[in-house]
């Protein structure tokens, strides 16, 4: 039985008061939840922060990028083992905005999440297609692309141990949603790809999805037959509305 899972996505938003009100309102309304895991990803800085705030609660943290290299001359990078000293639990890598931004291909992040398993740190792994891709009817193309650089990289075992989120990159920060049914067929097919080298991880790795999650359309994605939760971008800078998906999800 896959625990469902919901990962709230800060971005580059925060500032102390900001991260102490949402924390604080979010383990008070997080009491009945008992069902579904619940982590928070902010910027690097505030890292410190989260972990003293959620000392002592159910609530993981982590990372929302991290660098593929261990230590060395990377101006600006952070890295897995720096980010183990926080304790930070997960690490999202490939994220749709690393991947198009900053030019990130798919070898970096299987890097990546190869560096953040190699020290201990669980990786959310981001697949998922542009709006063009859709359109032209690749996003099996891409998804598999993007998921089978990584098992090429790190192996199908290795699959099992982290989390993946499919993101279609035209509904993110946009107010589109893939309906249900659109999100499930994508679902399933990344299940029915893992299925190919091991039916065991494909059965039990959590597969969340993430694309303008909103607690008016939260129960019916997560009452789809593959998918496992969300990664929560704007909504989950609402304490109401994240703890509103996350009752969808528990």
């Amino acid at each position: 039985m896959r625990q469902p899972f919901v990962a709230g996505n800060w971005k580059l938003n925060g500032s102390k008061q900001l991260i102490k009100n949402l924390l604080e309102a979010i383990l008070d309304g997080s009491k009945t939840i008992k069902n579904a895991e619940i982590a928070v990803f902010s910027p690097f800085l505030y890292i410190q922060q989260v972990a003293e705030l959620l000392e002592g609660s159910s609530i993981a943290y982590g990372s929302q990028n991290v660098s593929e290299y261990n230590a060395g001359a990377y101006t600006g990078e952070v890295s897995a083992a720096m980010l183990k000293e926080f304790s930070c639990k997960y690490a999202i890598v490939g994220h749709s905005e690393r991947r198009a931004i900053y030019g990130e291909s798919d070898q970096q992040v299987a890097q990546k999440f190869i560096m953040a398993q190699h020290l201990g740190i669980r990786p959310i792994l981001c697949v998922g297609e542009l709006l063009e891709e859709r359109e032209s009817g690749n996003t099996e193309k891409v998804v598999a692309r993007q998921l089978d650089a990584v098992i090429s990289a790190a192996g199908i075992n290795a699959i099992e141990a982290a989390v993946i989120a499919y993101e279609p990159v035209w509904a993110i920060g946009t107010g589109k949603t893939a309906t249900p049914q659109q999100a499930q067929e994508v679902h399933a097919f990344i299940r029915e790809r893992l299925s190919r080298s091991n039916d065991a991880v494909a059965t039990n790795v959590r597969i969340l999805y993430g694309g303008s999650v909103k607690p008016n359309n939260a129960t019916e994605l997560f009452a789809q037959t593959d998918i496992d939760g969300g990664l929560i971008g704007g909504a989950s800078l609402d304490a109401a509305d994240f703890l509103a998906i996350c009752q969808a999800a528990n």
